[in-house]
């Protein structure tokens, strides 16, 4: 059986093709780590080191705590972790630096002194077993308890966005981590779930009840399951692939890294693929301009012949015929309609197959393999035109 994670699992739901590369074929990313994970692993570990302290009854001034974590990012920091282009002109590593070490001392000064709990483990790792018998990777920054029974898995997030309460209560990873809790500690009156957002100083705080928890499991392994017997793994662009280590090897993105290579602009207009997508997208401009043009030849055409009150308009070598004639409009309760026709037994007679939802169905396995069986399923491709981000508007 294979040991999954949060990471592991939302990885796959945010791009099947990232999955693929970072966990089947073991590819390394072309960065090691992107300035917001860097940052908040830097926070993490310095939060974690002031915890250790405490353990063993010390005390730990601010500025201390400060500096150990000046120390950490300099020690660490190398110039090939990604910023994106981006942020690059606006905020640079020294600003996240400084996020972060804000982020420090407001969490400590709402906190301290840091006895409101007893801390039972700080990057806690174990592992618990799905209903499937798949393992789940346990990963807690902060797992402590109080004196009435109640349990608390603590997560520390740098997320520039602050989790309102409905996302805390539909948040997969620390609610199976309570479930991992509630196996360990059998006592355990209580596991509330709480996320420390330290970049707006507040916690967001969620609990699940035992019929909650039961859905979830069996929602994952649904998850795996379709991880398990996926055969291909489509690419899915989203604004996450800002901060993806794997541009130079997606088909979505390998283009464009190619290009970022190119030193001149004679070179890059002299690129394959940029000649025709430029020569696409000219071509793609002027038939819209022609079919907006021609639908208002057409109205103008209309309005002619009923102005002189003729059927035919002569051009040089060509002619126009203009015939009036009658269109059926459907309601907009369609429903009704078909049902109408369905009880007057005519419905079979005049219906079409709705080809894109039946196409849909089918490559979904939503009909069944025996209807699969009796259409033919072959590779096309579909062209789409879009504005690249990445170039600002002159």
């Amino acid at each position: 059986m294979t040991t999954y994670s949060h990471s592991r699992v939302s990885t796959y739901e945010n791009c099947p093709y990232k999955y693929k590369l970072q966990y089947i074929e073991k590819h390394k990313p072309e960065s090691p780590t992107t300035i917001e994970a860097f940052m908040g692993s830097m926070v993490h570990e310095t939060l974690e080191h002031l915890y250790r302290l405490k353990k063993f009854k010390k005390r730990v001034a601010l500025n201390v705590l400060i500096k150990f974590y000046r120390d950490l990012w300099g020690k660490n920091y190398s110039d090939d972790i990604l910023i994106v282009k981006e942020d690059k002109e606006k905020v640079g590593a020294e600003n996240y630096r400084k996020m972060g070490e804000k982020m420090i001392k407001d969490y400590y000064e709402r906190l301290k002194p840091f006895e409101d709990m007893t801390i039972l483990g700080l990057e806690t790792m174990d592992r618990m077993t799905l209903p499937d018998g798949n393992q789940w990777h346990v990963r807690i920054d902060k797992f402590a308890c109080d004196d009435e029974g109640n349990y608390y898995v603590c997560d520390y997030k740098t997320n520039s966005r602050m989790k309102d309460q409905e996302e805390a209560d539909e948040d997969r990873q620390l609610a199976l981590y309570s479930i991992w809790v509630k196996d360990k500690f059998p006592d355990a009156k209580s596991v509330k779930l709480i996320w420390h957002m330290l970049a707006f100083n507040k916690d967001a705080i969620s609990e699940r009840t035992d019929e909650q928890l039961e859905k979830l499991q069996q929602d994952v392994c649904n998850i795996i399951k379709e991880i398990e017997n996926a055969k291909e793994f489509p690419t899915n662009v989203t604004a996450l692939c800002n901060y993806c280590g794997f541009k130079s090897e997606c088909p979505s993105f390998k283009h464009q890294a190619e290009l970022e290579k190119i030193e001149t602009v004679k070179e890059f207009k002299e690129d394959a693929g940029v000649k025709l997508v430029d020569e696409f997208s000219e071509v793609k401009k002027t038939l819209s301009e022609l079919n907006k043009k021609e639908d208002e030849l057409k109205d103008k055409l209309v309005q002619y012949a009923k102005q002189f009150g003729i059927d035919i308009v002569y051009g040089s070598n060509m002619k126009a015929g203009v015939k009036e004639i009658d269109k059926v409009v459907l309601p907009e309760n369609k429903e009704e309609l078909i049902a109408f026709l369905k009880e007057k037994g005519i419905w079979d007679g005049i219906s079409m197959i709705n080809f894109m939802g039946f196409q849909s169905k089918v490559l979904k396995g939503e009909l069944g393999e025996e209807v699969r069986e009796k259409v033919d399923v072959v590779k096309d491709h579909r062209l789409s035109l879009s504005k690249r981000k990445d170039v600002e508007e002159e």
